[in-house]
């Protein structure tokens, strides 16, 4: 399995695809990352440093790797945090150009917005610019729930609601939707819920909430579930492995003490997930 990973890069710490690439390659997937920018750290320490790269350099990146004859073997695109609209257009470009080369390709975009306590921490014109033309370009979105309402233009937040936002949301294109962060007042507490739907069902799996924040999370819960859901072709075992493996990441985060997530320390937990979690069907 080839895919190309088209996010940020941060050479300390763990965001984009300096996040996505190790638990890909882990799992034995080969990735070809393209990098939108490349900073010392991620934002949120407030400080950074490096270059935001621009569109064109990108484009350029990869019409190297479509030379190479590369595109015919990739089986995903995978994006996740697109800084601008030029950056959008690159990746629709790129999408286009892999599925023209090689139509079982899928496109997986993390439509990165913001989140429930933090709000939308993008520029205004991204939610427009995902909503009416990368979503729909689509096979397989991966949006927590805050950036599902925001799809969507709604505000789930039972299981009833969030079923319908999720096909409000595939109503714009992709068949697949993976909700992370699923939060429900009727949940028990201390949880948290990952919701996966396709044309199959739609599947729920609940696991212990963490006290803490872990930039990077997301772009790991991405990742892993595009490779698991094409290499099992299986939601809801995607599911649990994903589950599985992002809970004792962050668990072992937690541990150590340590604000980046501790990916190379939980390898074995990535390439071996332990499936402690039940997977439950919906419809």
């Amino acid at each position: 399995m080839s895919i190309l990973s088209i996010q940020s890069s941060v050479a300390y710490g763990h965001v984009g695809n300096s996040a996505a690439v190790f638990p890909l390659q882990r799992l034995g997937v080969e990735v070809w990352a393209v990098h939108t920018v490349h900073f010392s750290n991620h934002t949120g320490y407030g400080e950074w440093r490096g270059p935001l790269l621009p569109a064109d350099d990108v484009r350029a990146v990869l019409r190297g790797v479509e030379e190479r004859g590369a595109f015919a073997g990739v089986d995903a695109v995978l994006s996740g945090y697109q800084g601008g609209e030029d950056i959008g257009d690159v990746i629709l470009d790129a999408v286009a150009r892999v599925k023209a080369a090689n139509p079982d390709a899928i496109y997986a975009c993390d439509p990165v917005m913001g989140n429930a306590k933090s709000g939308c921490f993008v520029h205004p014109a991204i939610p427009i610019l995902l909503r009416e033309r990368v979503v729909p370009a689509a096979d397989l979105i991966t949006p927590n729930q805050f950036e599902l309402g925001y799809l969507t233009g709604t505000e789930p937040h039972t299981i009833e609601e969030t079923l319908a936002s999720v096909e409000l949301a595939r109503d714009l294109g992709p068949s697949t939707v993976l909700v992370t962060s699923v939060e429900r007042p009727d949940a028990p507490a201390d949880t948290i819920e990952m919701m996966a739907v396709t044309d199959a069902g739609a599947w729920i799996v609940q696991t212990p909430r963490l006290a803490m924040k872990a930039n990077g999370s997301g772009d790991v819960t991405a990742a892993l579930f595009t490779a698991h859901l094409l290499s099992t072709g299986d939601p809801a075992v995607a599911l649990a492995r994903t589950s599985s493996s992002v809970f004792d990441l962050l668990q072992n985060t937690l541990d150590s003490g340590e604000r980046e997530l501790q990916l190379v320390q939980s390898q074995e937990s990535l390439a071996q997930p332990r499936m402690q979690f039940e997977v439950s069907q919906l419809r």
